[in-house]
């Protein structure tokens, strides 16, 4: 799904396969970033150090290098908003005031349909919200309780990506990468962080945590969501050399 809505542009992968994506995500970008031989710095909006290495990966191909905000002194944002793309804005904005660069933002999470989509825009501090500790191994502990004696176990994984060029950037690019699963009680695998060895994928037989990060990195709701992105700024970019 492509289009617009205001000033800004967003793109969807709610259809995208992750075994129909390409092994390379974004060959124009590439091929135009190979030809200027530049490097093109980008800050993060982001601390979780799992996001910096897998955006650096996908990312390092089209020659942008990430620099996470705290590298630049940038505090986290505040995320008071109820929905991923509200929070992205909210992130993207403020570490490009702070540090003048451009900026990428994340927000992405877990949805469980037998949880009404929960626990959504709350994933990192799911257990925390109900008195639990803040981390990955009691998110998904309480997770599993909460699934206790459900049946139905779908959920996807989504990821809402904010680009600016400036902090006062009037035509935002928003992409949406959405990753299908299923949540199992026995968690499997030592790769990944969140809820990784919890998210089974019926397609390839293994939980995103049995995945080797090469193949994690074709196939997750980032990797969609960043294919889409760079395919809106590669669009962007023609338009305006052809007006």
């Amino acid at each position: 799904m492509h289009g617009r809505y205001g000033a800004c542009i967003f793109v969807s992968s709610s259809l995208i396969s992750c075994r129909f994506l390409p092994r390379n995500l974004f060959p124009c970008w590439s091929r135009t970033a190979q030809r200027r031989k530049a490097v093109n710095k980008v800050v993060l909006a982001s601390n979780n150090r799992g996001k910096l290495r897998e955006f650096s990966a996908i990312l390092e191909r089209a020659h942008i290098t990430m620099v996470a905000q705290e590298e630049l002194g940038v505090s986290e944002a505040e995320e008071p908003h109820l929905t991923f793309v509200e929070n992205a804005l909210a992130k993207a904005r403020h570490a490009s005031r702070i540090t003048g660069l451009p900026a990428l933002a994340d927000d992405s999470g877990l949805s469980v349909a037998a949880l009404d989509g929960a626990p959504g825009v709350y994933s990192a501090r799911f257990a925390s919200m109900a008195g639990g500790e803040k981390s990955d191994a009691a998110n998904n502990r309480y997770l599993v309780q909460q699934l206790a004696g459900v049946e139905d176990r779908s959920a996807c994984y989504v990821a809402v990506l904010v680009y600016l060029r400036s902090a006062d950037d009037p035509m935002p690019v928003i992409a949406q990468g959405v990753w299908q699963g299923e949540i199992v009680d026995t968690p499997k695998g030592g790769n990944g962080f969140g809820y990784d060895s919890h998210f089974f994928l019926p397609a390839l037989g293994k939980t995103a945590a049995e995945l080797d990060p090469a193949e994690k990195n074709r196939c997750s709701h980032r990797a969609q969501a960043l294919t889409l992105l760079l395919q809106a700024l590669n669009d962007q970019a023609a338009a305006t050399k052809t007006s």
